[in-house]
């Protein structure tokens, strides 16, 4: 076996090493993922229930591409836990969830999915907390269940047609048959190489935090099953977008929209600013020197507009300036 060979092997065979003991570390916790039955698969998710001091409405947090629950819980658990009632959702096909039917390929699909969760959870309706792709399951929840959602928190949607494609390796892992094969393949080693580089250019220009690799799990998303299905759904978003965008308008819950100014992956112009224009009093929120991570960088101002949803006075204008100083000298050599 040559030594590139060899070494590919070893970098897979580490993914899955830490595919078998992630399990391991969830039963160390007390908010330990439970897998259940929404229609012949299965979601994974964690949920927090409310301490004594109940101060606002349950709350739903959607994930974006490349991702599962332990992003948002990594943003969100230490600022919320105890507050209300918490979910975190492993979306179709990614982390400890099933893929389900081909319909879970677009938002529509994994909308219901989540939708029939929330039910089964006992949750009949909270604010959605979505971030990037996560905002388009969350604005089709928003009009396929308008029951289920008391508000809307979006950070940095991606939820419009846009100009150009996607990554080459998600173009790769999206078509049929060598797809397959580039996910089991070559998706896996590469990945591993390149995770940190990509995660930091996510944040950019803000700083990624030092354990987030670890805490986020990130390395689910380079399994071949999830990283195919991933490249599925985004190759899949754009054709999506240009029909389902014309019902955002319908929306006619509380709705707060947070992007960055100088976010690189999800234009706030072509997503943010015009969801804002769709949806009937939303407010928004464009932070200076913000990047694509609203959800972890700008988590108190997410924080601050579930409370404002949720019908508390929040100067949002005010946490939003606390964070531009914070970050004011992010990117700068």
């Amino acid at each position: 076996m040559k030594a590139r060979a060899r070494f590919q092997v070893v970098l897979s065979l580490l993914i899955l090493i830490g595919t078998i003991f992630e399990p391991l570390r969830a039963i160390a916790d007390e908010a330990r993922p439970v897998r259940i039955d929404v229609g012949g698969f299965s979601l994974n998710s964690v949920l927090l229930k409310p301490g004594k001091q109940t101060s606002l409405p349950p709350i739903v947090f959607i994930h974006g591409a490349s991702a599962s629950l332990y992003d948002p819980m990594y943003a969100f658990r230490g600022k919320l836990e105890g507050r209300a009632t918490l979910l975190f959702v492993d979306r179709p096909g990614h982390g400890g969830s099933d893929v389900g039917g081909s319909e879970n390929i677009l938002p529509d699909g994994q909308a219901d999915a989540i939708a029939t969760l929330m039910a089964r959870r006992g949750i009949p309706k909270a604010i959605i907390v979505s971030h990037s792709f996560g905002g388009a399951i969350a604005a089709a929840l928003a009009v396929r269940h308008p029951e289920r959602v008391v508000g809307l928190v979006f950070l940095s949607p991606a939820v419009y047609p846009w100009n150009g494609g996607v990554a080459w390796y998600y173009d790769a892992a999206a078509v049929p048959v060598s797809g397959a094969l580039f996910s089991t393949l070559i998706a896996p080693p590469i990945g591993l190489l390149a995770i940190g580089s990509a995660t930091r250019a996510t944040f950019a220009p803000n700083k990624m935090p030092k354990h987030y690799l670890r805490e986020a799990r990130t390395l689910q998303a380079l399994r071949p099953a999830a990283f195919r299905h991933n490249a599925q759904e985004v190759a899949a978003l754009n054709d999506w977008t240009r029909t389902a965008s014309r019902k955002y308008r319908n929306i006619r819950v509380p709705t707060v929209i947070i992007t960055g100014d100088v976010d690189r992956i999800v234009s706030p112009n072509v997503h943010a600013r015009h969801l804002a224009r769709d949806i009937r009093g939303a407010r928004l929120m464009v932070v200076h020197n913000l990047g694509h991570k609203s959800d972890y960088v700008a988590s108190d101002l997410a924080v601050a507009a579930i409370e404002k949803i949720s019908g508390r006075k929040v100067d949002l204008s005010a946490v939003a300036r606390t964070i531009e100083a914070r970050i004011a000298a992010d990117g700068e050599r």
